[in-house]
């Protein structure tokens, strides 16, 4: 199966070892999942964790910096179709998980969860 995790999912899991950490280590140690990243978005959760307003500490960053380089699967970045979000930066998230026929699209979001209700998904 194939997932993508939004930029939420992966920040709250570094900065809380809650639900979110629960989830991205379950995606991350599972062999029948592959998380899926683009260059948009593999490049968002590296400025994500080096924001000095979370202030991680040099191990943390570098903890989840290499959970995502040995455990997410790099594809293709397909072409944004989705200018009618409201929030642009949702668009590499939604286009990845659209084009790659991803079996789950995981977020707090609500600008996503409002598209998935919008499109009865």
């Amino acid at each position: 199966m194939i997932v993508v995790l939004d930029t939420n999912v992966s920040l709250s899991a570094a900065l809380r070892d809650r639900l979110p950490e629960r989830v991205v280590l379950f995606v991350a140690t599972h062999s029948d999942l592959q998380w899926l990243v683009t260059t948009e978005i593999l490049g968002e959760y590296v400025e994500v964790l080096h924001r000095p307003k979370f202030k991680f500490s040099a191990e943390n960053r570098s903890r989840w910096l290499e959970v995502i380089r040995l455990r997410t699967v790099l594809a293709n970045s397909p072409p944004a179709e989705t200018s009618w979000l409201r929030a642009p930066k949702d668009e590499p998230f939604l286009a990845a998980a659209t084009a790659h026929h991803a079996d789950y699209l995981v977020t707090g979001d609500r600008d996503l969860l409002d598209v998935r209700a919008s499109l009865s998904i």
